[in-house]
């Protein structure tokens, strides 16, 4: 058996540290009036906490799970089950075409920039040309995680590192109620992937690599390479039952494959073509299609000009605006092809000799 290794587990918080973190929730002076009930919830937190009590709604996995006996979480079950049904209509030709539009910067006018980002900008102009095409769009701004309430993209912890069958599909790290790692907008944007014919990825660079809303989504995204649909067959997280099924033969199944793909990565001074190729190699590898040359775009606004003036240099530049259509053009060609299975997918039939 393979030695699963220990040692760096956090210790236990203190009753004392626990009560600092709770309380930073509530530094409002408005919540001065109710500190004996917030007292009394905490005294629930605390006991959640020192119990681990991770997932406390759940109920029997049932007929289909290698273990019908095992108590999953209802939270997410319900996920899995609009997972399902997602896919289920994603693969029925009637099902009307689907993009789903990412837009990946930080930035919007509700947060403290107080101005809109380039990126939404170029987002609205593919989501313009993918209507004038007939397809459905589903916009994901990935800005609200900075400018809504309580909303999260909890970080990816790594399961797949320990076994491939330890990340389950969707993702089960989360919500972790013992923690207070709840309102996971993971749980959401898993059924909007599966449902998207295609995706259009649009993202500034922010220090050469992806905004960290756009990598947070990425990150928790490995489940849907190679992920476990069943977490009754480990026993939810049990890494020595995980490192068996995966040594005695994973098929690493690509959830997301088949859907098209386009990609707009814009800058300012550097960083363009890096993310631009990351991006494209992460897609590629999940098993996504591009949609062609034009439908992968890296492009500097106002190079090495004030930020200050960045959308007036993006409204002057109509070249680019056209190529940013010009990637929604692209995409759309490509869903139709793909629906009517006339897009051309040389290797699809290749079989993988290193799947993982």
């Amino acid at each position: 058996m393979t030695q699963v290794r220990k040692g760096q587990a956090p210790a236990v918080l203190s009753r004392s540290m626990f009560h600092e973190r709770f309380m930073q929730s509530f530094m409002d002076p408005a919540f001065r009036a109710e500190d004996a009930a917030i007292s009394r919830v905490e005294e629930v937190a605390w006991d959640a906490y020192q119990q681990g009590r991770k997932s406390p709604v759940t109920h029997k996995a049932g007929p289909g799970y290698a273990d019908p006996e095992y108590e999953l979480s209802t939270e997410w079950l319900e996920t899995r089950g609009r997972v399902e049904k997602a896919q289920a209509a994603w693969q029925l030709p009637e099902t009307a075409s689907r993009v789903l539009l990412i837009c990946g910067s930080a930035r919007n006018d509700g947060s403290c920039p107080g101005e809109i980002s380039k990126t939404f900008r170029m987002v609205q102009w593919a989501q313009e040309t993918l209507q004038q095409a007939q397809l459905q769009t589903d916009l994901l701004d990935l800005s609200l995680l900075t400018s809504s309430y309580h909303l999260n993209i909890h970080p990816c912890k790594g399961c797949v590192s320990t076994a491939m069958p330890l990340c389950h599909w969707p993702c089960s790290c989360y919500p972790n109620h013992s923690l207070g790692q709840t309102s996971d907008w993971m749980a959401e944007i898993y059924e909007r992937w599966t449902a998207a014919h295609a995706v259009i990825i649009v993202s500034p660079v922010y220090w050469y690599q992806s905004p960290s809303p756009l990598k947070l989504m990425i990150d928790r995204l490995v489940c849907a390479d190679g992920g476990n649909p069943d977490p009754s067959s480990t026993h939810g997280k049990k890494p020595a039952e995980a490192k068996a099924l995966e040594l005695k033969g994973w098929d690493y199944p690509k959830h997301l494959a088949g859907r098209v793909y386009g990609l707009v990565v814009h800058g300012d001074v550097a960083g363009i073509e890096g993310s631009r190729r990351g991006l494209s190699d992460w897609l590629d590898w999940m098993g996504l299609i591009d949609a062609g040359s034009k439908a992968r775009l890296d492009r500097f606004v106002g190079y090495y000009e004030p930020y200050a003036t960045s959308h007036d240099t993006l409204d002057a530049d109509k070249a680019m605006q056209a190529e940013v259509r010009n990637v929604a053009s692209a995409v759309a060609c490509a869903v139709a092809q793909l629906r009517a299975g006339t897009l051309s997918q040389p290797d699809r039939d290749l079989v993988q000799p290193r799947p993982k």
